[in-house]
């Protein structure tokens, strides 16, 4: 399910560097702050300490 997100206050330098980022991109403004919001939230899950250990080469 899709919500819409308004987010108020942005700087206007943070507001030209988004711009020009997604323009880099060839997308949308609102495109690239969707991909940038993903990029920061759905990562993938952390390793558990154990589990890191163990991979690593005696």
């Amino acid at each position: 399910m899709a919500t819409n997100l308004i987010v108020r206050n942005v700087e206007a330098d943070i507001v030209n560097a988004l711009k020009q980022t997604a323009a880099a991109h060839g997308r949308s403004a609102e495109a690239e702050h969707r991909e940038i919001l993903r990029a920061a939230l759905q990562r993938p899950p952390r390793r558990a300490f154990t589990e890191v250990l163990a991979g690593m080469p005696d």
